[in-house]
């Protein structure tokens, strides 16, 4: 998806939590992304989740096999995409929130110990309405993938 464009990019913009805080509304236990690796406001951002056992979802999900939530992968790949989104200075403030999941793939369980690459990229935006592709990626393989659409708020 953004192979190319991560490749010939020498000008890496990358966030740390804190900054990624001063975007998102998002806090634990509902933080997901641990850090941007880079982005392009408005148009895409590459994240990163460490995912560890400290993880309040694992202690229900599931006692003796843990492993993460498809549902709280797609939404760590929104939250992604929300730093894309929310980083241009005219959307300072607002909230992204979902305005559906379409054709949503898991083809990895994601357990403690992974990190995943987030890597989400807009496709298209109309007013506060926008549409994105989005990919969780373990050691460089597809674990989820789907489109999402949001709205600004």
């Amino acid at each position: 998806m953004l192979e190319e464009e991560l490749i010939s990019r020498t000008d890496k913009k990358e966030l740390s939590a804190e900054e990624i805080a001063a975007i998102l509304p998002h806090r634990y236990p509902f933080a997901l992304v641990d850090r941007i690796l880079d982005h392009e406001p408005g148009q895409w951002a590459v994240g990163r989740k460490c995912v560890s056992m400290d993880e309040p979802f694992f202690q229900g999900h599931f006692p003796g096999r843990p492993i993460m939530p498809g549902v709280l992968i797609i939404e760590a790949l929104a939250q992604t995409g929300a730093v894309a989104a929310l980083s241009l200075p005219e959307n300072k403030g607002r909230i992204a929130v979902f305005g559906g999941i379409k054709n949503a793939r898991f083809k990895r369980m994601v357990v403690p110990g992974d990190v995943l690459e987030l890597r989400c990229r807009m496709l298209r935006s109309k007013g506060p309405v926008g549409v994105a592709e989005a990919e969780a990626l373990l050691d460089g393989k597809c674990a989820v993938k789907a489109e999402i659409t949001f709205s600004l708020i």
